[in-house]
């Protein structure tokens, strides 16, 4: 495969960007070779600078749930475009919008938009906190919340990729409020409860996607909601990733377990830069200019963020049934993983929730971080690299998940197991 643009775009990229990108794990250093810089998408498909086209299972980590350059999303980009791209001032579009979101949710009464996943959770801890009057906050090892001061105490995703479980630049006077638990290993949590009666609340992405696909068991999530109302904490649910991906109403269409606050993104902005963060009225009520808890935020609910997140969601809610498919796709691609690296004796672990699909390298369950970093990332490098020269495009990390769109069609995802068999037998061999 022909790369040479894309080796010049990425070396002239490091003369003006640290390491030539804008968010660290594309630069591709876990797995090895050269990011390819992309031109276009369309559909299912990315084409980079050089002209080569890719299946791509990325779909900008997630929100493109139909695909790159969906025809009902543009237009209602452009048409809200040309009234104007910001106001700092309201519309009625993010009403619309809240409406839209409150009416699927019994849990969630209000919601506020903000531009990003770690603006949603950072403002969500602030509001537990403030509701609360507590100070300090749970989170698992190996749950990427965003790049917020307090949450990266051990990270997964682009930092756990780059091997630093927390960042220099974090003073630890404000590390010193977070308490570090074990996805799926509700003792761990008893623990932090023991070292402290302070605590405001419990953040956990409910289906973890950036220590790879790692589902939190129900059991789990039961006792994690019993202990929060034992000691009077909130439950945070990130559904950053899985709100509206895994199914409508994200792990709550999954999992029986209500949370307090939910945060939200990718999905609801339908591409475009969305993050929000929701909850019943009385706790929302604690928020500025209702309360005393600031935040704010001059492109929150930015119009044509507003305008796109608005027909994804209602595309969706006009028809759920798209899950059922997108689920059935993602199960028949890791089948054929899993086939092709059993015909090679090559240990392999896969999981599916709804159309968010994740595997390893490995020859034991994943139920944690520590299981993930257990995995066989060398070969995954080498899987990954295999799978890009024949035209697929997964992520570039194997603490990340992968996405299926509806523009990902039967013949796509065969074309992708060939590719699999074709892959592992290179690695064998």
């Amino acid at each position: 495969m022909n790369l040479q643009k894309s080796i010049e775009a990425f070396d002239e990229a490091k003369a003006y960007i640290p390491g030539g990108v804008d968010s660290p794990v594309r630069a591709f250093n876990s797995v090895g070779g050269t990011p390819p810089f992309i031109d276009r998408g369309e559909g299912a498909f990315l084409f980079d600078i050089d002209g080569n086209r890719y299946i791509d299972y990325v779909q900008s980590w997630g929100p493109l749930i139909f695909g790159h350059c969906d025809k009902d999303i543009q237009t209602a980009v452009i048409n809200t475009a040309k009234k104007g791209l910001s106001f700092g001032a309201p519309t009625t579009m993010e009403t619309e919008l809240a409406k839209e979101i409150d009416s699927l949710f019994d849990n969630i009464d209000q919601i506020r938009f903000v531009n990003s996943g770690t603006e949603a959770v950072m403002s969500a801890l602030r509001l537990a906190r403030g509701a609360t009057g507590k100070d300090d906050i749970v989170k698992f090892a190996g749950c990427y919340h965003g790049h917020s001061d307090s949450l990266l105490v051990q990270a997964g995703s682009g930092a756990a990729t780059f091997g630093s479980p927390s960042s220099p630049g974090v003073p630890t006077d404000l590390t010193k409020h977070t308490l570090l638990a074990t996805y799926n290993n509700i003792e761990s949590v008893q623990k932090c409860f023991e070292d402290s009666d302070n605590i405001a609340c419990v953040i956990i992405e409910p289906i973890a996607g950036n220590m790879g696909l790692v589902p939190a068991d129900e059991k789990f999530l039961e006792e994690l909601r019993e202990l929060c109302d034992k000691h009077d904490a909130l439950l945070i649910f990130d559904e950053v990733m899985s709100g509206f991906r895994a199914s409508l109403l994200g792990a709550q269409g999954i999992t029986k377990v209500k949370p307090d606050i939910v945060t939200f993104g990718k999905v609801i902005g339908g591409g475009m830069p969305v993050g929000a963060f929701g909850a019943r009225e009385e706790i929302m009520n604690q928020l500025s200019p209702n309360g005393p808890v600031y935040q704010a935020g001059t492109l929150s609910g930015n119009p044509v963020a507003m305008a796109a997140g608005l027909a994804s969601v209602r595309k969706l809610k006009q028809d759920p049934t798209i899950y059922v498919e997108l689920s059935k796709k993602a199960k028949r691609l890791m089948e054929g993983f899993q086939a092709a690296a059993d015909a090679e004796e090559i240990p392999l672990v896969t999981d599916v929730r709804g159309s968010m699909f994740g595997f390893f390298f490995s020859d034991t369950p994943v139920k944690n971080f520590a299981d993930a970093q257990n995995s066989d990332t060398d070969t995954f490098a080498k899987f990954h690299q295999g799978m890009l020269n024949r035209g697929v495009y997964l992520a570039c990390s194997a603490y990340e998940t992968g996405f299926i769109s509806a523009a990902h069609t039967d013949e796509l995802i065969e074309q992708t197991i060939v590719a699999a068999y074709e892959t592992m037998r290179e690695i064998r061999g």
